[in-house]
C-alpha cells in the first residue's frame, strides 16, 4: 500500500520522469498522462511501482506535472524545452537505459560558440531514482590526459619546456632508467604524452595510493622500461602522471593547481576538480557495473567503485591529483574546454593555448605504430586521432581527436566539421569501453543528423 509521505511523492515524481523518459508515454504527451488519472494503471520504474487511481492526491501530482509540460517549465531529461536536441541521439540513449546497460546518460555537442544538441536520460542513483542532471558530475577518467597534454602544452608555448626534452632534464631521478640490455632508456615528454615512452606500471592495488605526484613519481623512476621509448605503443599511465610531475615542477605549482588556475578559471569550468567539495559531492552520479542474468535473477545494475580513489571518497584530499585519469566534471564543464580547441585555442579574446599546440594535440606523431584499444587510430599529444574510421569509429571523420574514459565516457572533437560531441556514462565493466556501442551509437546517430 503507498503512503503518500513527502519521501513519496518524491519518489511518485521520479518514476514519472523515468516513465516519460523511457519513452512510455509517447515523449512526454500530457494526454496520455491525464489518461491515467481516472485509469488504474502502474508505473514501474527505478523508484519503484505505482498505481495510479482516481483519487485527489494523484489528481493534484498529475495536474501539476501535466501543466508544467504545458507551461514548458518542467524539465525532461534534464535539458530544458527550447534547447536543441537530436531525437535519434536521445531515443538510442533511452535505449541503452531500457536495456539496462547504462543507468543513464549525458549527451552533449557544440560547436565552437554554441550548443548544437543537449539530452540527459536515466538515473543517476538507481535505488534512490534519482534522475540524472545536465548538472551530475561524473569521473570522467581517462579524458582527463587531453587536459593534461595541454597544460603540457602551455608551458611549452611560454618557453620552459619542448615535448622532445628528455625527462630526466626536468627530473634527475628519471637520467637511470635502463632498458634491460643495460642501455640508458632515452625518454622525453613526447614519449610520455603518446604512450611510447616504456615505462612500467605500479601494482593496481598500490597504484594510487602516494599522497603526491613527487612521491608517485619516485616509485616509477624504480621501474624497469620495457621496450626502447618510441619502437612501440603500450597504455602508460606512469608515463602521463610523470609529465605532470615535469609540469609541476618547470611551473612551481602543484599539478591540480595548474589545472584549476590555467585552464578551469580561464574556461569558466567550475566543476572539474581532482578533489569535490561537499556539494559537488551530492552531484556525483554512481557508478554502476553490469551483471547479468542468471536464469534466478534478471540482468541488473550494481554499485561500483572508482580506482584512483583507492577506497576513499572523491572528496579526499590525501591522494595525488592523476593526470592520467583523476578528474571530475560535467558535460558542460568539459564542453567549454572542447570548445576552445576548436577557436583553436581562443578564449574571448585571449590565446590560452597556441595553434600550433592545438594542431600538436590532433596530429598523429606515433608514425605506424599500432595504437589504442581499437584499429584506425594514431596518437597525439594527450589524445587519440582516427586515421582511418572503423568498427565504433566508422561513422566519424579522419582526423577526429579526442579520448575515452575507462568506465565509458568519451568525447571526440571534428575540426573539419567544428563540433565535439561529449558523451558522460558511468559504467564500470564495458569489455571494452573504447569499442562500446553506446560509444558507437551516438556517432552515428550525431553524423546522420549534421
Amino acid at each position: 500500500m503507498l503512503s503518500f509521505g513527502f519521501d513519496s511523492i518524491s519518489r511518485l515524481f521520479a518514476s514519472v520522469l523515468c516513465w516519460l523518459n523511457r519513452g512510455e508515454c509517447l515523449n512526454g504527451s500530457v494526454n496520455q498522462l491525464l489518461e491515467c488519472v481516472g485509469a488504474r494503471r502502474t508505473i514501474v520504474s527505478g523508484a519503484g511501482e505505482f498505481l495510479f487511481g482516481g483519487g485527489e492526491i494523484m489528481r493534484w501530482i498529475l495536474g501539476v506535472l501535466a501543466m508544467s509540460l504545458v507551461a514548458g517549465n518542467l524539465v525532461i531529461d534534464g535539458a530544458r524545452a527550447n534547447e536543441p536536441e537530436i531525437p535519434a541521439i536521445s531515443e538510442a540513449m533511452q535505449q541503452f537505459v531500457a536495456d539496462k546497460e547504462i543507468a543513464g546518460a549525458v549527451t552533449l555537442v557544440v560547436g565552437p560558440e554554441s550548443v548544437k544538441h543537449v539530452s540527459v536520460v536515466g538515473m543517476a542513483d538507481v535505488a534512490e531514482a534519482t534522475p540524472l542532471k545536465r548538472d551530475t558530475l561524473f569521473w570522467i577518467a581517462s579524458m582527463t590526459k587531453p587536459i593534461t597534454g595541454a597544460c603540457v602544452l602551455m608551458l611549452q608555448d611560454e618557453g620552459k619546456l619542448s615535448v622532445d626534452d628528455p625527462i630526466s632534464k626536468h627530473l634527475p631521478m628519471m637520467k637511470h632508467l635502463k632498458l634491460a640490455d643495460g642501455t640508458p632508456a632515452n625518454i622525453t615528454i613526447r614519449h610520455l604524452m603518446t604512450h611510447t615512452s616504456g615505462m612500467s606500471e605500479l601494482p593496481r592495488e598500490s597504484a594510487y595510493t602516494d599522497p603526491t605526484l613527487e612521491a608517485v613519481a619516485k616509485r616509477y623512476a624504480e621501474l624497469p622500461v620495457l621496450f626502447e621509448p618510441g619502437s612501440e605503443w603500450r597504455y602508460s599511465q606512469t608515463g602521463i602522471n610523470t609529465a605532470a610531475r615535469i609540469v609541476e615542477v618547470v611551473s612551481g605549482m602543484t599539478f591540480d593547481r595548474f589545472v584549476e588556475e590555467r585552464v578551469c578559471q580561464p574556461l569558466g569550468m567550475k566543476d572539474t576538480t581532482f578533489y569535490l567539495t561537499p556539494e559537488q559531492h551530492e552531484r556525483l552520479t554512481k557508478t554502476y557495473r553490469v551483471v547479468e542474468g542468471d536464469g534466478e535473477k534478471p540482468k541488473r545494475l550494481e554499485e561500483a567503485t572508482i580506482s584512483v580513489l583507492s577506497g576513499g571518497t572523491a572528496m579526499n584530499r590525501n591522494r595525488f591529483p592523476a593526470a592520467n585519469g583523476g578528474l571530475f566534471s560535467t558535460a558542460d564543464d568539459y564542453a567549454k574546454f572542447c570548445q576552445m580547441l576548436l577557436r583553436d585555442g581562443r578564449v574571448d579574446d585571449e590565446q590560452l593555448l597556441s595553434k600550433a599546440a592545438v594542431q600538436q594535440m590532433r596530429t598523429i606523431c606515433t608514425g605506424d605504430l599500432k595504437t589504442g584499444f581499437t584499429p584506425g587510430n594514431g596518437w597525439a599529444i594527450g589524445c587519440c586521432v582516427i586515421r582511418e574510421p572503423q568498427g565504433v569509429t566508422k561513422a566519424l571523420t579522419p582526423g577526429t581527436f579526442g579520448h575515452g574514459g575507462a568506465h565509458g565516457t568519451q568525447v571526440w572533437i571534428d575540426s573539419d566539421k567544428g563540433v565535439a560531441m561529449i558523451l558522460m556514462v558511468q559504467r564500470a565493466n564495458f569489455p571494452n569501453a573504447d569499442a562500446s556501442q553506446v560509444r558507437q551509437a551516438f556517432g552515428e546517430a550525431l553524423m546522420q543528423a549534421l
